[in-house]
């Protein structure tokens, strides 16, 4: 029973260890595209709508802005897009940003 507790207690610790390892460089390519989407440009969203409940009505509504780094820095899509391939699958990417499918440059 002691093994058993001792091998669930460090099961966490191990898988987080294993996610940290390089991935395959066509899933960091799908992966790093975001990065190079907020070097681009920052994203967001406004979500707007009306409420009611219990006899009353209100406006209700969030925003979400994504603003990242490398844009702040004026850093080349490109450049983020292969730094991050790099750094994730230890690997050159095998087509570059403009030629990668979903990117709208």
């Amino acid at each position: 029973m002691r093994g058993l507790a001792g091998i669930m207690l460090t099961m966490p610790l191990l898988l987080a260890v294993a996610a940290c390892g390089p991935v395959p460089v066509d899933q960091a390519e799908r992966i790093c595209l975001r990065n190079a989407e907020l070097a681009q440009r920052p994203r967001g969203e406004v979500i707007m709508g009306v409420a009611g409940g219990s006899g009353s009505t209100g406006a209700v509504g969030r925003v979400t802005l994504d603003i990242s780094s490398d844009y702040l820095a004026g850093r080349d899509p490109s450049d983020v897009f292969n730094r991050c391939v790099v750094n994730r699958s230890g690997q050159m990417p095998t087509r570059v940003l403009a030629d990668q499918p979903g990117w709208r440059g």
